[in-house]
């Protein structure tokens, strides 16, 4: 296996090919067909032909939640808070924009949706998590007594990613969610499924291609850059999942039917791997994934393209290859495709035959009916 390096994930990307908007369909964006050995250029309603009866796909039902906050200090200095996970007790965790950082204590003052009467305000309880942590513990409170999740749903933004350059709109409320979006707690889409509408579902279905779902909730660790040419001295960010039990068992009924199991987007698939080498249904993840890596419950893999360097580029080049994932994005550069979050889509198989993990792979997987 060659030693990657960082630099070894890199490639030219005009600005302009980064999506500011997404498509006007949701499945009428393009899909690039990576399974074959000469790249397919698609729409994405063409994926039922790229499937089969007994195929599953895996999708996170997780609901972003319009977790970015503006306000101000009591000295009216101007702050922006983008709440990173809702805790118990009206408390949340957020990070903190602003040009001094209040004392403990603070009492933030958050802006209110237009036309709202409603008072929402931020108390600062201390940094997250310790006393030196990069992020800060919160209460959210109003004087109806909501909890963070309605007050964010009034009075929040959605957190577009950082490349998408235009302030949020009733569109992004929108277009930024899933259609199966079903479990609020992420601060970034699960992009893959960006491309599903109700009527590719119902064709899919039709056809016999079974679906299950699963949580992680996407946090904006998603979008930091990996900074080290070593790749080993990159720590990943944590994202908190579930799995259920449904989901484990379609699972096995795929693998034991001769069908794929396609993971719906990147963090689907770090979910499925993270409780094949855990056994965990539950929890918390920073499973980072590299070439070399050993793939036991994927075998497809449709996903957005990924910015340059990421970690995400370095976990399809793993699932794919290195070579071909490098060769299939030069295609997708010269070929135009809509890049990042509002882009276009990939179709991935795996590099490795599944076959060499499907002999044991009750080995791998706990049963839906074991606890783990």
């Amino acid at each position: 296996m060659p030693s990657y390096r960082l630099s070894d994930f890199d490639y030219c990307l005009p600005p302009g090919l980064i999506a500011q908007y997404p498509s006007l369909q949701r499945s009428g964006s393009r899909l690039l067909d990576g399974t074959e050995a000469t790249p397919q250029d698609r729409v994405f309603g063409d994926l039922p032909c790229l499937l089969r009866p007994c195929d599953l796909l895996v999708f996170n039902d997780t609901r972003v939640i319009k977790a970015r906050l503006f306000g101000h200090k009591p000295s009216g200095g101007r702050l922006e808070l983008l709440v990173e996970r809702v805790l118990s007790d009206h408390q949340v965790i957020a990070q903190m924009r602003t040009s001094h950082k209040p004392a403990i204590g603070t009492v933030i003052t958050l802006d209110s949706a237009p036309g709202c009467h409603d008072h929402p305000r931020a108390t600062l309880l201390g940094r997250w998590p310790d006393d030196c942590g990069p992020l800060f513990r919160l209460a959210l409170a109003n004087d109806a007594g909501d909890g963070p999740l309605t007050l964010l749903d009034l009075h929040g933004h959605v957190p577009l990613p950082p490349y998408v350059k235009h302030s949020d709109t009733a569109m992004d409320a929108d277009r930024y969610q899933t259609v199966i979006a079903k479990n609020p707690g992420a601060v970034a889409a699960p992009t893959a499924a960006l491309h599903f509408d109700h009527p590719l579902l119902a064709t899919l279905d039709a056809q016999g291609v079974r679906r299950a779902c699963l949580t992680l909730h996407v946090g904006s660790g998603t979008f930091t850059p990996v900074k080290t040419e070593d790749l080993a001295c990159h720590r990943m960010h944590s994202e908190r999942y579930d799995l259920p039990d449904a989901t484990r068992g379609a699972v096995e009924d795929c693998h034991a039917q001769g069908g794929r199991v396609i993971a719906v987007g990147s963090t689907s698939l770090r979910t499925l791997e993270t409780f094949a080498l855990n056994g965990q249904t539950s929890g918390d993840t920073d499973l980072f994934i590299t070439p070399g890596f050993e793939f036991k419950i994927v075998d497809a893999l449709i996903t957005n393209f990924h910015l340059p360097k990421s970690s995400l580029m370095m976990l399809v080049s793993a699932f794919a290859g290195h070579t071909r994932v490098m060769a299939l994005y030069a295609h997708a550069v010269q070929q135009k495709y809509r890049f990042f979050s509002y882009g276009d889509a990939m179709f991935l198989s795996r590099a490795l035959p599944a076959s060499e993990f499907r002999a044991n792979v009750h080995d791998h997987i706990p049963s839906a009916q074991q606890t783990p």
